[in-house]
């Protein structure tokens, strides 16, 4: 089976991403050098440097890193950056294995080529160069990391909710506040910290921000190893389903009970996204 590594049709969250960069590591191997680049298009939702190509050519693949929900094939001479979009994949493409919406090639030393697909063209291939991460556009500003324990914590949080009105979910939903807790798990976070998406953050205490710190930390961390949540056509490495989906408590459940307390879970729009919430859990 040839391995597929990406999301269509739904808009991958941060485990999902990490899923694709495992995976993506372990296709590659410890010595992966990209020998050349080949595109079939100059653009997806944004041209595509035409400089890139050679700025990538003869380039061993250092590392492959997630920042947010944007992956990062790090090289000496640059980075190459990609965001999914709704529709991406990676893959290995042997000779022959040529798919429409293959939009470019990663041909490598040992012969093999890693092929990006996107049929929506919702995706991001882009050039960072050395140095200059942290300016990038689509990375500048972003919060912290939420897995990291150092940038993330209850203190941190307390002090983005300092002052502002603001409802709960939007605002951890916030990628200049956290990064990657997308809609499925900002709504299983909150409702394993007892805390209802529509609470304003001036209203809740250290203790209860530090227990939802912890629950988003919990909830990602089992939804990456679960290979993340198969909401439409989600594919890891080998082409196998996420299955967080699985131990959903409130996602996609309105008027179903409440697994936690029976209680008929309610649902609404809150900041343009679909939420439930348990109306006796959550407070």
């Amino acid at each position: 089976m040839t391995s597929v590594l990406g999301a269509t049709a739904a808009m991958p969250e941060l485990p999902e991403v990490e899923t694709v960069r495992v995976g993506l590591v372990h296709l590659l191997g410890a010595n992966a050098v990209i020998a050349r680049v080949q595109l079939t298009r100059a653009d997806l939702r944004l041209p595509i440097p035409p400089r890139l190509p050679a700025r990538l050519r003869g380039q061993p693949i250092r590392a492959v890193r997630r920042r947010a929900k944007y992956l990062l094939f790090e090289t000496p001479a640059a980075t190459l950056l990609c965001h999914l979009g709704m529709t991406g994949t990676w893959r290995l493409a042997p000779p022959g294995d040529e798919r429409a919406h293959d939009h470019c090639y990663l041909h490598l030393g040992d012969g093999r080529r890693l092929a990006f697909r996107d049929p929506r063209r919702f995706g991001l291939l882009d050039l960072i160069e050395p140095g200059a991460e942290a300016r990038h556009p689509a990375l500048a500003g972003l919060g912290p990391e939420p897995l990291d324990h150092d940038a993330f914590s209850a203190a941190y949080l307390a002090a983005r909710c300092a002052g502002r009105r603001t409802a709960i979910k939007p605002l951890i939903m916030d990628q200049g506040v956290v990064v990657g807790v997308g809609n499925i798990y900002a709504a299983e976070a909150l409702h394993r910290a007892g805390i209802r998406p529509s609470r304003r953050v001036g209203t809740l205490s250290r203790p209860r921000l530090a227990g939802l710190v912890e629950a988003i930390r919990v909830v990602l961390a089992e939804a990456i190893l679960a290979g993340g949540s198969t909401i439409s056509d989600f594919r890891q490495a080998g082409g196998a389903s996420g299955y967080f989906q699985s131990a959903f408590r409130v996602y996609d459940r309105a008027g179903q009970p409440c697994l936690a307390c029976g209680t008929t879970l309610r649902g609404r729009v809150l900041g343009g996204r679909s939420t439930v919430w348990c109306p006796r859990c959550q407070s």
